[in-house]
């Protein structure tokens, strides 16, 4: 149990880490006004072995309707071929070589179609650093807006009260002449 929580402590120690680093990275992109946005699919894609490339597409025509069809019918073919009298039967009831090669097929495809599922949870990961890296951005730029218009609206407001100390100087000025035109 204190070793989970020890490993899970670890892992939000690095992940803060990793946080402030692409923080400070983020704001000298800020400073040199780079853009932030990446295509997601294009980084994972350039990350992969040919191997792993294989896999993926293995595992994606594996997945479809296509090949769920298509293997259908050469279930139903060889069944077919080793129960019709008209060829000679290679693989009778109750379809021992057929149940082999099933399993064979089986035996290949689970470890495939982890690997693929683990590589979209790579691609995940990814995908959510970069959305945490844009929506970081844009909170530092709305930060950086609000602080201009605050020192905007400081210097409206400084600007106002001399026109308005100005005026007030005017209308002193101009009681005080009529003060001394009535007395005289």
């Amino acid at each position: 149990m204190s070793r989970a929580l020890s490993k899970a402590d670890d892992d939000v120690r690095a992940w803060e880490k990793k946080a402030a680093q692409i923080e400070k990275e983020l704001q000298e992109k800020i400073r040199r006004r780079e853009r932030v946005s990446k295509n997601v699919h294009v980084i994972h894609r350039e990350r992969l072995t040919f191997g792993q490339h294989v896999s993926d597409k293995l595992a994606e025509v594996a997945g479809s309707w296509t090949f769920i069809f298509g293997f259908g019918l050469v279930l139903g073919a060889w069944i077919l071929f080793n129960t019709a009298a008209l060829v000679h039967h290679w693989d009778k009831y109750p379809y021992i070589l057929l149940n082999l090669f099933l399993s064979m097929l089986a035996a290949i495809q689970a470890p495939v179609i982890m690997m693929s599922q683990s590589r979209q949870e790579a691609r995940d990961r990814i995908r959510a650093e970069h959305d945490y890296e844009v929506n970081l951005k844009a909170e530092i730029e709305i930060q950086q807006l609000h602080q201009k218009l605050d020192e905007l609206r400081e210097k409206q407001w400084n600007e106002l009260l001399t026109i308005q100390k100005q005026q007030i100087d005017l209308l002193e000025a101009q009681l005080a002449l009529l003060q001394g035109k009535e007395q005289a």
